[in-house]
């Protein structure tokens, strides 16, 4: 079945301004344009639609879906799964949430008493859930399942408490860290003060301290852009400055 731009965009619920911009910009361009002048797209243009639909429900930028359905190693048949491991893990998720959402209504109806556990929940469980999606695979590889989900339980089963412990010294470390860059030594006292708070911070997390271990993860942070990003947004150069603070706290330098 063949459709005009008004009648493919009513059917997918967009505008046929969109799906001109989209042919405007190359990511979707009609089957053919009929005598009269208008844009006409059939099967072939509708399952690719969808797919685009698809990934920016997932927030992913126009130009990069442009650049995934262009790639000669994109599979339409891998595309769909991948999208519906997407939206179970997404699932996953809200349904923590809905229910954390629901005992809080039911504690303050008075039917039920939450304890404070319980309260944070479903916001700990999506933290996992992001992280896992981002780095779970690097990690796993890295550290092995076992670690991974012996982290995994114990920040499940953080208190309150040691749940603001966890975030107050995430503040601190990236707080030093920045003084620490002012001085541009990774061995001196400031540097060495961020270097101990982010041993502080990982044995929040890890059931065994390994210096080894410690100077393996922050290699990692400067290896893997994504955790690189993360430390850079305090100033260019912050990652590979805490991994070296760390090689000379763990005496694992050179």
């Amino acid at each position: 079945m063949e459709y005009t731009i008004d009648k493919l965009a009513k059917l997918a619920g967009i505008s046929s301004r969109t799906l001109r911009y989209y042919d405007e910009i190359g990511i979707l361009k009609p089957n053919r344009i009929n005598s009269s002048g208008y844009r006409i797209y059939g099967r072939q243009e509708i399952d690719k639609l969808q797919l685009i639909l698809f990934y920016k429900h997932l927030g992913v930028k126009l130009e990069v879906i442009k650049e995934i359905l262009d790639s000669p190693d994109f599979d339409e048949i891998e595309a769909p799964k991948n999208h519906y491991r997407e939206l179970l893990e997404k699932r996953k998720q809200l349904d923590a949430l809905i229910e954390n959402v629901i005992k809080t209504i039911a504690e303050k109806e008075g039917r039920i008493i939450m304890n404070d556990m319980e309260k944070f929940e479903g916001f700990k469980k999506k933290l996992i859930d992001e992280n896992e999606k981002k780095y779970g695979k690097e990690i796993r590889e890295k550290y092995g399942e076992e670690t991974v989900n012996e982290s995994n339980r114990k920040f499940m089963e953080m208190t309150p408490e040691q749940y603001e412990k966890v975030s107050k010294l995430e503040r601190e470390i990236m707080e030093t860290l920045y003084e620490a860059m002012k001085t541009g030594d990774p061995g001196g006292e400031i540097a060495q003060k961020a270097a101990e708070l982010h041993k502080e911070w990982l044995c929040c997390f890890w059931h065994n301290y390994s210096k080894e271990a410690h100077a393996g993860i922050v290699q990692m942070y400067v290896n893997d852009e994504r955790f690189r990003a993360y430390y850079d947004k305090v100033q260019p150069g912050t990652a590979e400055f805490l991994r070296d603070a760390v090689l000379i706290f763990t005496g694992m330098k050179g």
